[in-house]
Formats: C-alpha cells, sequence, structure tokens
C-alpha cells in the first residue's frame, strides 16, 4: 500500500553539480545545483533551475553561459559548502580551494578538480515559479585524461567516483546492476 503525499520533487537520486559562472576568472560565482538534467541529444542540450534571488542567477542571466562540474567523494564538503554560502559574502574559490581554469568554449571557468565539467550557452530561460529554468546548447565537454581507457580510448564515466543527492543527503554511487540494454541481451556461447 503507498501513502499519498503534498505534491514535492521526489524525483531522486539527481546529479550533485557545481555550476560556474560569470564573465570570467576574475569575475565568476560558484552555485551547488540539483534541480539539473538532460533533454535533448542532438543537439546537446541540459537544464539547471535557479532562484532568481541566487547571486548566480545574475551572472548566468547575464552572460548567457553557464558550466556544469560534476561531483566526487573528495568535493563533497566543498559541493555542500557552496551550496549554503553565497557569492554575494564569499569568494567561493577561495573558502573551497577549488581551482578555477579559464573556459574553453565559453568565458566562465570550470573547476580543475572536476572529473567532467560540460560548457552550455543558453537558448532560453523559462520563469516557472520558484525557479527559472535555463534551458542550455552544450557547447564543449572538458574530461580528465584518466577517464579514457588506455587501449581502446573508451570513456569511463563510470571511474569517475561521482557523488548524487537524495532528499537532503549526498550519496557515492553503487555497485552496477548492468550495462544499458543488458535485459534484452543475448547470451554468449561457450565454445
Amino acid at each position: 500500500m503507498k501513502r499519498s503525499m503534498r505534491p514535492g520533487t521526489m524525483i531522486s537520486p539527481l546529479p550533485a553539480i557545481i555550476v560556474s559562472c560569470g564573465s570570467s576568472i576574475e569575475n565568476s560565482n560558484l552555485i551547488t545545483v540539483a534541480w539539473v538534467g538532460t533533454i535533448c541529444s542532438d543537439p546537446a542540450m541540459c537544464y539547471i533551475s535557479v532562484r532568481p534571488s541566487r547571486h548566480s542567477y545574475g551572472l548566468i542571466k547575464e552572460n548567457m553561459q553557464f558550466t556544469l562540474n560534476l561531483t566526487t567523494a573528495e568535493m563533497a564538503k566543498a559541493t555542500d559548502w557552496i551550496g549554503v554560502k553565497s557569492g554575494r559574502d564569499y569568494d567561493k574559490w577561495k573558502e573551497t580551494g577549488l581551482t578555477p581554469v579559464a573556459g574553453v568554449a565559453v568565458s566562465c571557468p570550470h573547476i580543475a578538480e572536476s572529473p567532467v565539467s560540460i560548457e552550455c550557452r543558453v537558448k532560453t530561460v523559462m520563469p516557472l515559479g520558484s525557479h527559472d529554468m535555463f534551458i542550455a546548447e552544450v557547447v564543449n565537454v572538458l574530461a580528465k585524461e584518466s577517464l579514457f581507457d588506455p587501449e581502446t580510448d573508451a570513456f569511463m564515466l563510470e571511474k569517475a567516483g561521482l557523488i548524487n543527492y537524495t532528499h537532503g543527503h549526498y550519496y557515492t554511487q553503487g555497485e552496477p546492476l548492468g550495462r544499458f540494454g543488458f535485459s534484452v541481451m543475448k547470451k554468449k556461447k561457450n565454445h
């Protein structure tokens, strides 16, 4: 039996993302976002939803770009701290010890410690209520060299040690259950 609850955001887990934004390293900020996701494959597009009262909101809206920085267990404390403190009051780069690196396809920096940074240009801002959704096109992806198989050059995101956010808590990812299509794969015959 299930119990009815008031409408709420129960889609979990979500990635715990640090968004970097601004026009340069010197004029940038960081914000932790869990309201984030993929919305299109071709062209590659994603979204973030941000409250208009947040300091980063103005930087994103003014520059119409941002970078999604995937986070790891080693970045968990910084991820949380960035989410509860305001860039109006703190230099989040300095306070967390994260390293800003100049963007490649956008003017805002990315985080050196992040295993994957996804540079985005905003196409549309959609007011929704408590948050506005920034719909963006992915213009570049930066991934640490250690995430590529030295033999095949295959990208191995599962090796990044990413964290996620579920109902107010951060978690590491668990054991793999199968790969896409495993439920319909034909078993290999032994010779």
